[in-house]
């Protein structure tokens, strides 16, 4: 099982030594999430659920331990975020069904060259 609080750490450690190799790119990325942060629209604790979601349709465990303590410190519950990772999984399955429709169409189109 991960450490995900030791994982969290780690990752701050390897990202400012990453910050400090290419300071511009830590810096845009810096903007845009910031940029995200103020929309205005979404609290904290909504932005932090999609986050979750997008994270596990990603498939970046930095997002899952970065995002997972900050939904917790914006007051997401357990329940909240089971239901954001359903719909994350919901997407994931529409996905491969939507991909899969691709495969058959690709499959067909070799059949008729």
């Amino acid at each position: 099982m991960t450490d995900w609080n030791d994982y969290r750490h780690n990752l701050g450690t390897n990202v400012s030594a990453l910050q400090a190799l290419t300071p511009d790119t830590l810096r845009a990325v810096g903007a845009l999430d910031g940029a995200a942060a103020k929309g205005g629209h979404l609290d904290a604790k909504t932005r932090e659920l999609i986050s979750l979601a997008v994270a596990v349709t990603t498939r970046c465990d930095g997002c899952i331990a970065v995002h997972s303590a900050a939904a917790v410190k914006a007051g997401a519950t357990r329940e909240e975020i089971a239901e954001a990772l359903s719909v994350a999984i919901a997407l994931n399955a529409g996905a491969a069904l939507v991909y899969s429709s691709r495969v058959i169409e690709a499959v067909d189109s070799v059949a008729k060259a």
